[in-house]
């Protein structure tokens, strides 16, 4: 996995327009959700389109050393035969999660109401990450914890069976800790319910209810709330997974920022909870079609055609913060190519990321020649108007172990005046194997570098 590879430094300049159609990877969300339901499932389940990066990867080998058989077929469909709810064996290896925070969060809700132990261990990125807000919900259930300094990996875990349904009202908008927390409830008597102030993004409920579970979603003056009845039964399903939308952000912002270029990504999740950079770049003035809008499995889908187009600064909305939370790197490119000076804030959660996506952005586009000003919660952004970048010279950009601040800066690359040079872009393959590929047939010049 990435966190035992050497560095591998990337150079990206500009080459042109970027021009084609291209497919993302399957969205990560779904991919990870997939799997862990269909382990929990009676019977065996059929996935199409699974992302297969190390995040997702890691989730797999978790459920099979907690007794699911998860197989890969030779085209690509992975078949799950679940253990059934309340099934989960006691894994005989601590669980390597590598840099998956999502993988981590949601598979403890899962063990917290099953009476077994397990380990959870990552990378150096995933053991600086804080855990408490998902083991302090989960601890009112009746799962016991031993962490790391400061609620980090590793982490040993104790789940309880039966478990104590709860009703939590979230603190922080966190899709994962809601997730985790109706996980937990999965195999819990009675109704857990999670309160959540901001809606976040929905899959866990979408996808629970067509596994079978009942999940109830009521709106209330106090915000929205999550119910589970537990001790459900969950039915195998076949499942084709959309394409990830913070993948095709990426490509969104490359084709609006380089001149002439006109890209089509096929096949896009368009659930309302994860479509805020859509909006954004929208707001900015991108040109974005969508076409062919379909439901696919109850979720959205669409081919995204997005052709250059002059962006102007906005001030982003910080409503739009939980569906666009892991796109605001991308979105923070963006706005350096913009006319005027964008203020995106409300976007806290970027602290705790696979790095502190906002210190790590301003020190990346400053270093590229981007005046940005640093804030609590997100940056303010002073755009060039469209001219390139001024590029790194023969100083790297640090991507902090991070996937997402390496393929930002690549998209950034893509229209500077010289190369902008990543220290490691190794990490890319934790979500996107294939970036640089997709990247070279759209036209762009990627090159590895000597470390």
């Amino acid at each position: 996995m990435s966190h035992a590879s050497p560095p591998r430094p990337l150079s990206v300049a500009a080459a042109g327009p970027l021009r084609g159609t291209l497919t993302v990877p399957g969205d990560k969300s779904i991919s990870h959700r997939s799997l862990m339901f269909a382990g929990l499932a009676v019977g065996e389940s059929r996935i199409r389109g699974l992302l297969e990066g190390e995040d997702v990867l890691a989730t797999a080998a978790a459920m099979r050393a907690m007794g699911a058989q998860v197989v890969r077929e030779a085209d690509g469909t992975w078949r799950v035969h679940g253990v059934g709810v309340g099934g989960l064996l006691q894994p005989q290896v601590a669980l390597e999660m590598g840099n998956s925070g999502t993988s981590t969060r949601l598979l403890m809700g899962l063990i917290a109401s099953h009476a077994i132990t397990a380990t959870f261990v990552g990378d150096a990125s995933l053991s600086k990450r804080p855990m408490a807000r998902v083991t302090g919900p989960l601890s009112l259930m009746g799962a016991t914890f031993t962490t790391s300094p400061g609620d980090r990996l590793p982490l040993t875990m104790r789940g309880l069976t039966p478990a104590v349904p709860i009703e939590y009202a979230l603190p922080v908008a966190s899709a994962q800790v809601k997730s985790a927390i109706l996980l937990a409830g999965l195999n819990t008597p009675g109704i857990t319910r999670v309160i959540e102030p901001v809606p976040t993004r929905d899959h866990s409920e979408r996808m629970l209810r067509g596994f079978g579970a009942r999940v109830d979603v009521d709106e209330t003056p106090h915000g929205r709330v999550i119910s589970i009845h537990g001790e459900a039964e969950l039915s195998p399903q076949d499942i084709d997974v959309p394409g990830d939308p913070s993948s095709a952000g990426f490509w969104m912002v490359a084709a609006s920022i380089v001149p002439g270029s006109d890209v089509t990504i096929r096949n896009v999740l368009m659930n309302p909870t994860r479509t805020g950079l859509v909006t954004a770049l929208r707001l900015m003035g991108a040109s974005i079609e969508e076409v062919g809008r379909r439901d696919v499995g109850g979720e959205a889908v669409a081919d995204l055609r997005v052709r250059h187009a002059p962006l102007n600064a906005i001030e982003v909305p910080a409503d739009l913060a939980p569906s666009m939370i892991d796109e605001y790197p991308v979105l923070f490119v963006a706005a350096a190519f913009a006319r005027g000076t964008t203020i995106a804030r409300g976007a806290h959660e970027l602290r705790v990321k696979e790095s502190d996506r906002i210190a790590a952005m301003a020190a990346a586009l400053a270093l590229a020649g981007v005046r940005t000003t640093e804030h609590e919660d997100g940056l303010s952004i002073d755009g060039r108007d469209g001219d390139p970048l001024a590029g790194t010279g023969t100083a790297r950009v640090a991507s902090l172990l991070d996937h997402r601040i390496a393929m930002s800066m690549a998209v950034a690359g893509m229209h500077a005046r010289d190369a902008v040079t990543i220290d490691d872009a190794a990490p890319i393959a934790t979500s996107y194997p294939a970036f640089l590929d997709t990247a070279r047939s759209l036209g762009a010049q990627p090159q590895w570098i000597a470390a």
